[in-house]
């Protein structure tokens, strides 16, 4: 790794610090649950296994390549870089966020999908599919998801949690952000009556008038 790889790598290790303290303060994640990624080139800086993310210190991070071999750091890599690699491999993703967020947690162990009933769900590419469920870490489950999140930066992870991705950790953690409120939008709005959703038609006026400016 020369100079300048280790330095960007050093300061994506400072940043899952950062966005993992954020995820434990939101309550999108608790204890060692949810884990993050973060692309640089051909490696990829990802949350250990077995420490909590607001404990994170940026030498926990270990550096992995595309295959997942270590080539820096002493911790065991998050049992989830398999389905992380899968994602980058599939996708132009730089970042991945994955929870065990509350209310996209208990829309993904009833649901199929979360329906579109506000035009926010157009921001991660309209209803967000639900992966069938399989063991994390398992191949299986990175397949899954990868059909799940095709054009998409959101997907649900069936009777597990949530994983977003994005160009960078800010716009997979905002992404996670808004996947949350989405999910809990809809599962209190189903305590008052049934959630109307949203018509193809309706999705498109709303994408219309924002390029129309």
């Amino acid at each position: 790794m020369d100079e300048q790889a280790g330095e960007q790598v050093d300061e994506l290790r400072r940043e899952l610090c950062e966005y993992g303290r954020r995820a434990a303060a939101l309550g999108l994640v608790i204890g060692t649950s949810g884990n993050l990624s973060a692309r640089e080139g051909d490696l990829v800086v990802v949350t250990p296994s077995g420490v909590a993310l607001d404990r994170l210190r940026p030498e926990d991070c270990p550096v992995v390549d595309l295959e997942g071999h270590v080539v820096q750091g002493e911790r065991k890599p998050s049992s989830e870089t398999p389905m992380h690699l899968a994602l980058y491999s599939a996708t132009g993703a730089r970042a991945v966020v994955h929870t065990h967020s509350v209310f996209a947690t208990v829309v993904a162990s009833t649901m199929t999908e979360l329906p579109p009933i506000h035009y926010n769900a157009l921001l991660l590419g309209g209803a967000v599919r639900v992966a069938p469920y399989a063991t994390y870490g398992t191949p299986e489950l990175a397949r899954n998801v990868i059909a799940a999140i095709e054009n998409r930066q959101a997907a649900l992870m069936a009777s597990h949690g949530a994983v977003t991705i994005g160009g960078g950790l800010e716009q997979a953690f905002e992404a996670t952000r808004l996947l949350e409120w989405l999910c809990e939008v809809y599962v209190r709005a189903l305590g008052v009556g049934r959630p109307a959703v949203l018509t193809e038609d309706q999705l498109t006026a709303v994408i219309e008038r924002a390029f129309s400016g």
